[in-house]
């Protein structure tokens, strides 16, 4: 029990005034004599002890009168606040990520969760309430209720710690404010949990909601399987959890066109495959049906139209079978001479053949270094005598290949890798007797490589390193008739088609993606991101002929978006949300410490209104010092 005004409870002192004129009273007994002696004894002991029972009856009950209206004015009151003075402050995390579109009993988690703050929290009682993504501080709940009703479901994520720390600056500042915190959430296991709440000033309570049922149906990833000059084969992989969907289908839509359709079997992790059409655009999205999340039915993809391919030679000898094989409508050819490169062109290439150069210098071995350490793929194919040092500077720095001298001896190449992903689509089986190609001389290497291509004693004629072809002997036609034979049209062809870096087919939501737009733009001009609903302004970087742009959280919706430079559409780019929150699993909060555990939401907001509540008990003791008021004059009534 706590007084509001404790200062009055002094004035119980003055409980001592009628005790000290109860025992200090000045009246005395006078004794009179009368004739009658033994009975006028009698009756004065009979009259003393009324006397004495009558004063004490009486003093008890002015000292409980006096006493209790004391107690009345100092206003005594029971709560589980410390004091009258105290403000009770509440803060709400409300969980919307989309783990919260899962079905509990009475609908989807988020929706139900808002009904019941709603329907539980007083409409001008001010709280403050955030969630991933928004935030309300200090407002009556009747004053956001059509925002709470309209919140929709993000990507976003914040960690409980950092749900925790937020919710903590929401508080005023004074030390006479009763914190209560509460979060709201389904506490998936794809987000840690904290085991200890270390605020002790705060009051915890952890209201975890969770679905009727756990099973989901979602669209993990799609990846290109491979290539070739007419289709494009792709895998979806489809995840099924806790559910016994037999042949779920799969669909493929083209923009507004179903193009293909398929069907994967029961399975926690299943494949889906399509194959589509090469060098066709495409603005792919891929669907499945399934009731219980929405957000991982669909996912977005798209293929560009696809550039040329760049490809540039650097010559000291022929160079006519190069250009009969890279051709105009799938290349960019360019031929040089050493003596006429122009060093700058070298960066923007995807494919650069040294076609028998007798002598690299310095410059053209750092830039090709240059080159290749971004991923830029190199042909080399060494001359008939060649300043085997100069190679050997250049290959050491690119690959684990040493050139170590001529072999002037005429070799057959008779091996070949079918396995190679060169010849994986060019043979329809191991072919042995096909009139094999020659060399009349060739450079013995040290490598541990296994040959792509090999002469008829085991040496080594094509090999591979990284990015880096390696040929051993020179192909023009004083040292072999290679060039004339129909191996060498698929093997520098598929060398070339790989060097073109594939677009990735989507980009996440939330990670820290970039890709490069090949166009130039003027210095006032800027790449946008455009969909239907909403245009953004990502983060870029303009160089010579393209544009690097980055991304993170914007945009925050999934789609396909187009890529516009001065009101052109350029290319399109297709971003998904994270799929982490398909997998529904949640923590166990019984060894969470410090926080008051609950899966009610009406529960937690009756705990804080009964900790905030106030008892006052001033009208008991006004009762009760009526009570007593009434049990003296009963006293001096009928006790005589």
């Amino acid at each position: 029990m706590q007084f509001k005004h404790p200062e009055i409870l002094f004035a119980l002192l003055l409980l001592l005034i009628p005790i000290i004129v109860h025992l200090f009273q000045l009246r005395r007994f006078k004794k009179v004599e009368f004739t009658n002696v033994e009975f006028l004894k009698k009756v004065n002991i009979q009259t003393r002890k009324s006397q004495r029972l009558k004063k004490w009856l009486t003093l008890i009950s002015r000292l409980l009168l006096l006493a209790c209206i004391i107690f009345a004015f100092a206003q005594p009151f029971t709560s589980e606040n410390i004091g009258t003075n105290t403000k009770s402050e509440t803060v709400i995390y409300l969980d919307n990520s989309f783990s919260m579109q899962a079905k509990g009993e009475k609908g989807e988690l988020l929706k139900r969760a808002i009904q019941d703050l709603l329907n539980s929290v007083d409409d001008k009682e001010e709280v403050s309430i955030f969630t991933n993504d928004l935030t309300f501080r200090n407002v009556p709940l009747k004053s956001i209720r059509n925002e709470l009703l309209q919140i929709q479901y993000t990507n976003t994520q914040l960690d409980y710690d950092a749900a925790f720390l937020k919710g903590s600056k929401l508080f005023s500042k004074g030390n006479d404010v009763l914190r209560n915190f509460v979060l709201l959430s389904d506490f998936q296991q794809n987000r840690k949990l904290p085991t200890v709440i270390n605020d002790s000033l705060i009051k915890s309570y952890w209201v975890q909601l969770e679905p009727v049922g756990r099973s989901n149906i979602s669209i993990d990833s799609v990846y290109m399987v491979k290539s070739n000059s007419s289709t494009i084969e792709l895998n979806v992989v489809v995840n099924q959890q806790n559910t016994q969907v037999e042949n779920m289908p799969v669909s493929l839509y083209n923009g507004d066109d179903l193009i293909a359709k398929t069907a994967v079997a029961n399975g926690s992790s299943s494949i889906a495959t399509f194959t589509i059409a090469n060098n066709a655009k495409i603005n792919g999205k891929i669907t499945v049906d399934d009731a219980m999340l929405q957000f991982d039915n669909s996912l977005y993809f798209n293929i560009n139209e696809k550039d040329k391919i760049k490809v540039l030679s650097i010559n000291s000898a022929d160079d006519n079978y190069l250009s009969s094989i890279f051709t105009e409508d799938e290349f960019v050819y360019q031929s040089v001479g050493l003596s006429d490169l122009n060093y700058n062109d070298i960066n923007s290439q995807n494919l650069i053949v040294l076609n028998e150069i007798t002598n690299l210098p310095t410059a053209l071995i750092n830039a090709l270094n240059s080159y290749a350490s971004n991923n830029g793929f190199i042909i080399i194919i060494p001359s008939i005598d060649p300043n085997i040092s100069s190679y050997n500077q250049i290959l050491g720095q690119l690959t684990n290949i040493i050139y170590n001298r001529t072999n002037p001896q005429e070799r057959r190449i008779t091996g070949i890798n079918f396995s190679h992903p060169l010849y994986s689509e060019v043979f329809d089986k191991e072919v042995t007797n096909f009139q094999y190609p020659k060399v009349n001389s060739y450079l013995t290497i040290n490598s541990s490589n296994s040959p792509i291509l090999e002469l008829e004693d085991g040496s080594p004629f094509l090999l591979q390193s990284n990015n880096t072809y390696v040929f051993t002997a020179a192909l023009n036609t004083e040292n072999s008739n290679v060039i004339n034979s129909p191996l060498i049209v698929p093997t520098l062809y598929n060398i070339g088609r790989q060097s073109f870096k594939l677009p990735k087919l989507y980009f996440t939501i939330g990670n820290d993606n970039s890709f490069e737009i090949n166009t130039s733009i003027q210095q006032d001009d800027i790449i946008k991101l455009r969909s239907s609903d909403i245009e953004i302004i990502p983060q870029q970087r303009a160089l010579t002929d393209k544009v690097m742009v980055s991304t993170s959280e914007a945009p925050a919706i999934a789609g396909i978006y187009d890529v516009i430079s001065d009101n052109e559409v350029i290319e399109n780019v297709s971003f998904n949300y994270n799929r982490s929150e398909s997998d529904l699993n949640y923590h166990n909060l019984d060894n969470l410490s410090n926080a008051s555990l609950s899966d009610s939401i009406p529960e937690v907001v009756n705990s804080i209104k009964s900790a905030s509540n106030i008892n006052a008990l001033w009208k008991w003791f006004a009762i009760f010092a009526l009570i007593f008021l009434i049990f003296e004059m009963l006293i001096l009534k009928f006790i005589r």
